[in-house]
């Protein structure tokens, strides 16, 4: 088994280079000492433990020195990796991060002109703008592609023009935190999406935060309304002018998901590890017990079954072959297996597994989360069924 990562059986972190890794075990000693101490109680409070922004922010992981100083470039494979050890402490710690370094980043550079993406990546990587994906509407969730009601309107000025923008978003983790909203509107004059980067203290925004969540409640989601807000004509990423634009970017982002739900899966493998090692019933081991080697050996197995899947996603991501069909599958197949994983952790745990105190609850309550988002499980279905038919089951 990896030593250097306990759950993972056939040592696909071996494939990291010793730059790679060293900037891991950073973000691993910050997690422990920064975030580890604090996560459950701000999970049960339902807020977002500021403390950790900066420690982590700092790390400067987007751009990680060890990385840069042995003249390699920053691999999707080590990105993966590093929403897995993220995911390994927390979902919506890796949420978070996520929403800036995946959603955000990869929103801009594929949607932005060159001069944009040249001109605002090293802000992004460097946290001095913070932005978030505004997607998903109150009513239009995995019918959006059609369904986006949220309005752009062009109109003509002195200053080159400028779009006022309609409309409302939900669950959009992190507005609150973010400088500018990458907000997804129909331009009305072509009925096409395009995207815009909307300040977040815009006139005629308003954010309200979801209250009372059952899962990532250590993410803040919120509720966006934009009432005529009005942004100039540079404000819009300019190679997005199609919902198929739009869904170049989300393959993206499903892989970095598919990442999540396997750290996810690793961490509640863990904990449920940890616990029957040292939980003690008729006088030996809980992890002597056949019934709950068995659970474990099958957890381990989805695990390992996950980190293969994505991590040759990501090898292929990486050499330019993307498929939407690819990232679907992954993303559909590890968050099915994290809902296993973390249902069979909480088992073993028995009444324990209800408590936050040996983090396996908040594991399992986080996986419905997961379960959900940037596609649900029957959407990211269709796609593969789309692929493998030829013919697409849904509008």
């Amino acid at each position: 088994m990896s030593a250097f990562y306990p759950s993972d059986q056939l040592g696909f972190a071996g494939l990291l280079s010793d730059a790679e890794r060293a900037a891991l075990l950073r973000l691993r000693t910050a997690l422990d000492e920064h975030v580890r101490p604090v996560v459950n109680e701000y999970w049960e409070r339902g807020e977002f433990p500021e403390q950790i922004t900066g420690p982590l922010v700092g790390l400067d992981l987007m751009e990680p020195a060890e990385v840069l100083a042995a003249g390699e470039k920053v691999r999707g494979l080590f990105a993966g990796f590093r929403n897995f050890e993220l995911a390994r402490i927390d979902a919506s710690v890796a949420t978070f991060y996520n929403a800036q370094s995946g959603l955000f980043r990869t929103t801009v550079n594929l949607g932005g002109s060159e001069e944009q993406a040249a001109a605002l990546d090293p802000k992004i990587s460097s946290y001095d703008l913070r932005g978030v994906f505004a997607l998903t509407e109150p009513e239009h969730g995995s019918d959006i592609a059609g369904g986006l009601e949220t309005s752009a309107s062009f109109e003509d000025d002195e200053r080159g023009g400028s779009w006022v923008i309609n409309g409302s978003k939900r669950w959009i983790g992190g507005a609150a935190q973010a400088d500018v909203l990458a907000v997804f509107a129909r331009d009305t004059a072509d009925g096409q999406v395009k995207c815009f980067l909307v300040p977040a203290d815009a006139p005629g925004v308003t954010l309200s935060k979801i209250e009372r969540k059952a899962s990532l409640r250590i993410m803040q989601n919120a509720d966006i309304d934009l009432a005529d807000v009005r942004v100039p004509d540079s404000a819009r990423l300019a190679r997005i002018n199609s919902f198929a634009d739009v869904a170049a970017c989300l393959r993206n982002m499903r892989s970095d998901v598919a990442w999540i739900a396997t750290g996810a899966a690793a961490g509640a493998y863990e904990a449920a590890l940890k616990y029957v090692s040292e939980r003690k019933q008729f006088g030996k081991p809980l992890a002597s017990f056949q019934l709950i080697q068995e659970k474990l050996a099958q957890m381990l197995s989805n695990v390992t079954a996950c980190l293969g899947m994505v991590v040759r996603l990501t090898e292929q991501q990486d050499q330019g072959l993307y498929k939407d069909e690819s990232s679907a599958m992954a993303k559909m197949f590890t968050a099915r297996m994290l809902r296993e994983t973390v249902a069979l952790a909480r088992e073993i745990c028995g009444g324990n597994g209800i408590v936050l105190d040996y983090d396996v609850a908040r594991f399992h309550a986080d996986a419905e989360a997961i379960y959900s988002y940037e596609g649900t499980h029957e959407i990211n279905a269709l796609i593969v069924g789309r692929a493998v038919t030829g013919i697409g089951a849904f509008r």
